[in-house]
Parts: structure tokens; sequence; C-alpha cells
């Protein structure tokens, strides 16, 4: 077979093939989508309502369709919403659980905060376009391993390149809080009983306890060594410490990790008391401290609705109503699912926790805002991204019903302007098995 070399083409022609696979930017055209019921999340729900989008914003709100556009799409019958933010996922960074080498997700060490988890994340994931379907237009691939394990950037669902995806990096420093569970010996000990005796468990949690306060210490001495502007005698840069710069000067948020109650306070009292701003992520019994997470002002990252409950004493419901506990008591939350390989696989489940939730006492208002605008919040992207606003991103997707309802489709989706194709394995592998010949009787 011939190979061609840039030579052989030309430097006109290889450039022209290079920009035809290449993202078009935003045309200066205007589009203008109307007759769909318009969920802004922020303000009224408009039915019907209109929405003009330019050059990847969006130009107005409004209910009726006077304005001008290049192009007007009928979205009659639809319901216009935000894309929904994932705020705590694998999603990107893992693809088959038995395939080691589609799993990037961890690296090796206690206190890695340079490892930067979007330059993992797979632009080619069969997992993005099923997430995408569904209503996902952003997540945020969260690092693991260890116990500063990195940071991690704000992701779009939809891009060529991770450059292209990634619309805020670093987004979020993450930390995962040591265990603070109690291992109680038996008595009489059994034979060749290994559990440590309770001294020793307290003395070994003020050890790890210690190191991180050690740590996250040694990187404000770094900061306040750093000068604002570069001179000619300044030290040489430290990636670990570097990479703790923007959570020491206040520009992103602490996710710390962490479900049992113990670890949440904890974690709560150790942040606040030094000036922190965190966020709890997980939070399986962040209801049981909702009023400490309110007065302290703490978002949660909820990520077990589903989850089952874990004390013989808690109602079958515990984890359903979670949610209207932490809202009855003022606290900032979204709903996420998690981490693990079932967070990547379960990511387009995201707006089921918030229906499940407002099932069981959540608003639905309340619900729908903890899967767009809430998190944004959180993520201090809200300027551009959560709801339906004049100047924010024309990011949004139409269903045909309520996105709360398991029964409703997501039938199209534009992110930041540009709208996005929906197809994903599942729909090529319902085409090829509906196409199957049929034999026999």
């Amino acid at each position: 077979m011939k190979r061609f070399t840039i030579s052989d083409l030309g430097i006109t022609s290889v450039l022209a093939a290079l920009l035809a696979f290449a993202p078009q930017a935003n045309s200066g055209e205007s589009v203008l989508l109307t007759g769909a019921t318009v969920h802004t999340v922020s303000g009224d729900t408009l039915s019907p309502g209109a929405v003009l989008m330019r050059e990847g914003k969006v130009v107005s709100v409004s209910r009726n369709a006077a304005a001008r556009a290049d192009k007007v799409v009928d979205l009659k019958g639809l319901h216009l919403y935000p894309g929904l933010i994932l705020p705590s996922s694998t999603l990107g960074l893992w693809e088959v659980s038995s395939v080691r080498a589609t799993r990037d997700f961890q690296e090796v060490g206690q206190y890695t905060p340079d490892v930067e988890s979007w330059i993992a994340v797979n632009p080619d994931s069969e997992l993005l376009p099923v997430a995408r379907a569904n209503g996902i237009t952003h997540f945020l691939p969260v690092p693991t391993g260890g116990i500063v394990s990195g940071t991690s950037g704000l992701m779009q669902t939809s891009g060529w390149t991770i450059e292209e995806m990634a619309i805020k990096r670093p987004a979020a420093l993450h930390l995962f809080w040591p265990s603070m569970r109690l291992d109680v010996p038996a008595v009489p000990p059994p034979p060749n009983a290994k559990t440590k005796a309770m001294d020793v468990q307290a003395k070994e949690r003020k050890s790890r306890l210690k190191a991180i306060d050690d740590f996250f210490e040694e990187a404000k001495s770094y900061a306040k060594s750093r000068p604002a502007g570069k001179t000619a005698a300044e030290p040489p840069a430290i990636p670990a410490w570097e990479a703790m710069l923007p959570f020491v000067r206040g520009e992103i948020p602490l996710f710390i990790h962490a479900d049992e109650v113990r670890e949440i306070k904890a974690a709560v009292e150790w942040a606040v008391g030094r000036g922190y701003r965190v966020v709890i992520a997980g939070g399986r019994d962040a209801w049981r401290v909702a009023d400490l997470l309110a007065a302290r002002k703490v978002p949660v990252i909820f990520e077990h609705v589903f989850t089952q409950p874990v004390r013989d004493t808690d109602a079958y419901d515990a984890q359903f109503k979670a949610a209207a506990v932490l809202h009855k008591a003022g606290v900032k939350f979204a709903f996420s699912e998690g981490f693990e390989s079932s967070g990547a696989y379960n990511a387009r489940n995201l707006p089921y926790s918030a229906a499940q939730a407002a099932a069981f006492g959540l608003p639905r208002d309340v619900a729908l805002r903890a899967i767009t605008l809430a998190p944004a919040e959180i993520l201090g992207v809200a300027a551009r991204l959560g709801s339906i606003e004049e100047g924010k991103d024309a990011t949004l997707f139409a269903s045909d019903g309520d996105i709360l309802d398991i029964r409703s489709n997501v039938r199209r989706m534009w992110i930041a302007g540009q709208e996005v194709d929906l197809s994903s394995r599942h729909t090529r592998l319902y085409q090829k098995y509906k196409a199957r010949p049929k034999t026999g009787n």
C-alpha cells in the first residue's frame, strides 16, 4: 500500500484535511428554540417559552418568539432544561472493569496533589455518549488512591480532545478522609485475634490526622514563600506544592470524601477551624449531622440515594429521605453517582437519584436544582452553567417529558450552542438487533 507524505499531498491539502476533522467554532448564526416548556431553574417555568442562542450563549429567554433568528427550531410538546452536571464520577476514567488498560483513575502514593484527573479522560469513551443521551452535559472526574489524591477539572461530555472538553481546570482538590471506624475487640478475644487495642487504634487515628494537618500546613508555608510575580531569586518550583496553590489561595474548593458520621464531623471541624473552603463528597451519613453542616455552611455532594441503610436501626427509606432532611436543615447539596466503577456506568442515572429523593419528600424544584444549578454553584461555574439565563452558555437539552420521570427521553441537546449527537452504543445495538433477520415460525 502506497504511503502518502506531506510533500506528496502539499501543505494546502494537508491543512484542508485537518480542518475538515477539527471541531468547528461557534458561528454568528442565531438559533431560536420555540414551543417548548422552558425550565429555567433559576426563575419561572415558561410554558411555552422561547430561547434565543448566538455564538454559544443564551441571548434571551422569553414567553414569546418575537425575536429574529437565522434558524428557528420548533420544540412544541418538549421540555427544555439546562444541561445536567455530575459533580463526582469516574466517567471517562473507567471503561471496562476486567480490562486494566481501560481503568485510569488512581496513582500510587498517599499525597499526590499534582495528579490531574482530566488529563486521563478518554474522549472516545463509550460511556460518555450514554451519559449525554440522558441529559448530562458536564462531569467532574475524581482522582482516587491515597489521602490527597489530586485535582479534578470540570469536563463537558462532548469534544474531540481533553483540551476541548475541559472548561475549568483545576476545579477542586480531593482529600479522602481516613476511616474513623472503631474495631472493637471481642471479650474474651478469640485465639490468634488480630484486633488492636482501642488505645492503639486511637493513637493511629491521631497520627493519620496529624500527617494530613502537617501536609496542609507545609503547603501554606510553601505558598507564602512564592512571590506574586516571577523574580530572578525565585526558588525552583516543586510540582506537588505548586498543585496546592489554587486551593491555598482560595481559588478552588477542597472536596473531602467522607461517608460515616464521625468522619464527616471530624472533617468539618478540621476544615472550618482552619478557614478552608470545603465540600463534603459522598456524605452517606450527612443527613445525621445536617444541622452542623448548615451552621458551618458546608455543601454536600450526596452520592447515596440508592445505598442500602447501613444500620439495623435505620428505616428502609433512610437514604431516600436524606436529601429532604438536608434541604429542610438549609444545607446546599447536589446529587451524584459516586466514583467507583458503578459511578461511571451509572452516570446516566443522575436524574433518577433526584427523582427518588423527590418521591420521598424533597420538593421537585429543589431536586432539579440539585442536578443543575446547585452543582454549578458548588464548583464555581454558576455564571456559565446550571440554568437557562441570558448571558450563560447555551448548554441545554429537550426531552419529551419531565426529566425526573424515568419514562422521558432526551430528544435533542446543545452544548455551548452546538447541537450534539445523541446516538450511543446502546442505540447502535438497538438498531442492529431490531433489524435482525427472523427465522422459523
